[in-house]
C-alpha cells in the first residue's frame, strides 16, 4: 500500500487546474465515441451502518462525474441482506449525501427488483445455466478448490431444468430451513477465477426485510443482485472500489447470458486514511464495546461524526477532490483533511474569545465597576463579516498560559514588569499577583495605558504580544469537549495485536465550565466559530441555551506533525 502525505508547502496546488482522472478519460472517450448520449452513475451502499469518509469519497465521485458531464446518479441501496439493514441506516444516509451537497436522481432499492431478480433466476435455470445445491456451506466451501486446484462439481450439479424449477419455486414458498438449499450459476468449477466457480445466486433467510416485511424468504446474493440492478437503471459507468475487480467477470457473466443492458464496472482503489480505521465491523466494535460514544462521535470516521465535530460539506469534498482516484490503494494523511478543515473554517468563522484555563487580571488604575463597549471584528478574512460589541471591565479572565511568574527571556505575555496587548483593547503592565495556600497563581494585578486602546493607540508604546481576555462580570459559561485523532499510531489495522489497544487514551478532554464572551451565549447547534490562539470549534447537538457545549473541531495548527518530527 502506497502512502501519501501532503506538505502544506504544497497547498497552492490544491487549486490549481488538474489534469483527468483516468475515470474521467474513459468516460470522456465513450462520449467522444457516441457510446453514451448522457452518462449515468450510481451510489449503491447497503444500510448496514453509518457512512463513513471512504464513502464520502465514494459519494463525491460518482455525484461529480454525472454533475460534470451533465449526467444522472441514482442512489441505490442494496439491501437483500435482511439481518443487517434497518431503516435508521436508509435515513442516515440520505441526511449525509444532502448534507455534503448532493441531490440523487432517482432512489431506489435493490429490493424493488426481488421480482424481477428471481424472474432472471429463474430464466438462467430455463437455460441450463443455473441449479439447486442441497449442499451445505462448509460442504460447497470444500469442493470449492483454491487456487492450485480446482474445485469439485456438486453431487446436484446436474440435476434437470425441471426438478431446479420446482425446488427453485418450494424455496420462495418457504419450504425449506436457512441453509437448506442455495440457487447456484453453473458456469465452470475448475475456473482460475474462484469467484466463477458456480458462485451461489440465492440464499433462503427466514428474516423480516425492512422493506419487504415477510413477502420473501430467499434473498439475492450481491454479485447476482449488483449487476443486474445496474442494468434495469442502465447505469453506463458502475463505479466500485478495487477489491471487486475479480467479480467483474461474474458481472458481465450474468449480465451476458440474460441479455440485459450492458451495464460496465470500473475499479478505482479505495481510501484508507492515517490514525483511524475504515472497516465497518471494526468501527461497530467500537461504537458496541463503548470506546466511543456512538456513531456519530466526533472522532469518529463516519459523516455524522465529522459533522458533529464541526467538519464542513465543503471541506470534505475539497478533501476528496485533492486526492482523487488511484488504481492503487493508498494511505492519506489525515493532515490534509484537518489543512482542508481550517482552509474553509478560515473564511467563514467568526473569531470569538474564550478562556479554557482561566485566572484572574485585575486592572487596578481602571475604575472599577465601568463597563467599555468594544468593537471586535468578526472576521478579517470576511470582508463583509462586521463587528461586535464586547464588553472591558477592570476584571478579567485570561489563560493561566499567559502569565509565567520567572518568564524566559523570548516570552511576549504576562510576568512581573512585562507588557502585553489585551486583545481589542489596551496594554497592560503587570505589577504584582497573587497565589493561593498551594503556590498556584489566581490573580495578576495589571495597570493600564490609557492612551493605548486599539485602533486609537497614541502611547508610542510597541509590545510583541497580544492575549485574548473575557470580562468577568459579563462573562457566560460553557463545556468545551477537547477531540483529538482516536488512535495513536499512523495504521492500527496493520499493527500486531488487537487494533483497539492503539486508542489514545487523550482523544476525548472536557473542560465542564470554560469562559467565553457574551456574544456566544446565543449560538445555535452547528455553528462555527474561531476561539482566538484556540482553534476551531462548533456547537455541539447536546448543546441547550442554558448548558453551551462546544466541540473542539480542529486546532489551528498540525500539532501532531511537529511531535512526528521530533520522532
Amino acid at each position: 500500500m502506497q502512502t501519501f502525505t501532503f506538505a502544506l508547502r504544497n497547498q497552492a496546488s490544491m487549486s490549481e487546474e488538474r489534469s483527468l482522472n483516468f475515470l474521467e478519460e474513459i468516460i470522456e472517450e465513450h462520449l467522444k465515441e457516441g457510446k453514451y448520449e448522457h452518462i449515468h452513475t450510481r451510489f449503491p451502499p447497503e444500510p448496514n451502518g453509518y457512512l463513513h469518509i471512504g464513502h464520502a469519497s465514494s459519494i463525491c465521485l460518482n455525484f461529480g462525474l454525472a454533475k460534470r458531464y451533465n449526467g444522472k446518479c441514482n442512489l441505490r441501496f442494496d439491501d437483500t441482506n435482511p439481518v443487517t439493514e434497518e431503516t435508521e441506516y436508509v435515513e442516515s444516509i440520505k441526511n449525509d449525501i444532502k448534507w455534503l451537497g448532493f441531490q440523487w436522481d432517482g432512489e431506489y432499492y435493490a429490493s424493488d427488483y426481488f421480482e424481477t431478480l428471481y424472474g432472471f433466476a429463474v430464466d438462467l435455470i430455463k437455460k441450463g445455466l443455473a441449479y439447486v445445491d442441497d449442499s451445505s456451506a462448509e460442504e460447497i466451501a470444500a469442493m470449492k478448490g483454491n487456487t492450485m486446484e480446482p474445485g469439485k462439481n456438486s453431487p446436484y450439479r446436474d440435476r434437470s431444468i425441471e426438478e431446479n424449477l420446482k425446488l427453485f419455486e418450494e424455496m420462495r414458498a418457504g419450504k425449506y430451513k436457512d441453509g437448506e438449499k442455495t440457487l447456484r450459476a453453473k458456469i465452470d468449477m475448475s475456473h482460475p477465477n474462484l469467484l466463477l466457480r458456480d458462485p451461489l445466486m440465492y440464499r433462503i433467510k427466514h428474516a423480516h426485510h425492512h422493506r419487504t416485511g415477510d413477502k420473501w424468504c430467499i434473498y439475492p446474493m450481491y454479485d447476482f443482485a449488483h449487476g443486474e440492478s445496474d442494468s434495469i437503471e442502465h447505469i453506463t459507468h458502475s463505479i466500485c472500489t478495487l477489491e471487486f475487480i475479480h467479480h467483474r467477470p461474474l458481472y458481465n457473466w450474468f449480465i451476458e447470458k440474460l441479455g440485459i443492458y450492458p451495464s460496465q464496472q470500473y475499479e478505482f482503489a479505495r481510501r484508507n486514511m492515517t490514525y483511524t480505521v475504515m472497516s465497518k465491523r471494526k468501527l461497530l466494535q467500537l461504537v458496541n464495546e463503548g470506546h466511543v460514544d456512538g456513531w456519530d462521535d466526533p472522532r469518529m470516521p463516519t459523516v455524522s461524526g465529522m459533522r458533529r465535530r464541526g467538519y464542513t460539506a465543503k471541506a470534505i469534498r475539497q478533501f476528496s477532490d485533492t486526492v482523487g482516484i488511484a488504481k492503487r490503494e493508498n494511505m492519506v494523511d489525515v493532515g490534509l483533511l484537518e489543512f482542508c478543515v481550517r482552509e474553509d473554517l478560515n473564511k467563514k468563522a467568526n473569531r470569538m474569545m474564550a478562556v479554557l484555563d482561566p485566572i484572574k487580571l485585575v486592572i487596578t488604575n481602571y475604575p472599577e465597576g465601568q463597563t467599555d463597549e468594544l468593537d471586535l471584528e468578526n472576521n478579517p478574512e470576511d470582508e463583509n463579516g462586521g463587528t461586535r460589541k464586547v464588553p472591558f471591565s477592570n476584571e478579567l479572565w485570561i489563560e493561566r498560559e499567559d502569565f509565567m511568574e520567572n518568564p524566559p527571556k523570548k516570552f511576549f505575555r504576562l510576568g512581573p514588569g512585562l507588557m502585553v496587548r489585551l486583545k481589542g483593547a489596551y496594554i497592560v503592565k503587570c505589577e504584582d499577583f497573587k497565589k493561593d495556600a498551594e503556590g498556584n497563581v489566581t490573580e495578576v494585578h495589571c495597570t493600564y495605558i490609557p492612551e493605548s486602546r486599539s485602533g486609537h493607540d497614541t502611547s508610542g508604546i510597541n509590545v510583541k504580544g497580544t492575549i485574548h481576555w473575557v470580562s468577568v462580570p459579563h462573562a457566560k459559561t460553557a463545556e468545551v469537549r477537547l477531540y483529538d485523532r482516536l488512535f495513536k499510531v499512523e495504521d492500527p489495522s496493520s499493527e500486531e495485536g488487537d487494533f483497539k489497544s492503539y486508542i489514545n487514551e487523550n482523544s476525548k478532554h472536557i473542560l465542564p465550565a470554560i469562559y467565553i464572551e457574551p456574544a456566544l451565549a446565543t449560538a445555535q447547534t452547528g455553528d462555527h466559530f474561531q476561539f482566538l490562539r484556540k482553534g476551531y470549534f462548533c456547537v455541539d447537538t447536546d448543546s441547550t441555551p442554558e448548558h453551551l457545549v462546544f466541540n473542539r473541531t480542529v486546532g489551528l495548527k498540525d500539532t501532531w506533525a511537529k511531535e512526528a518530527k521530533k520522532q
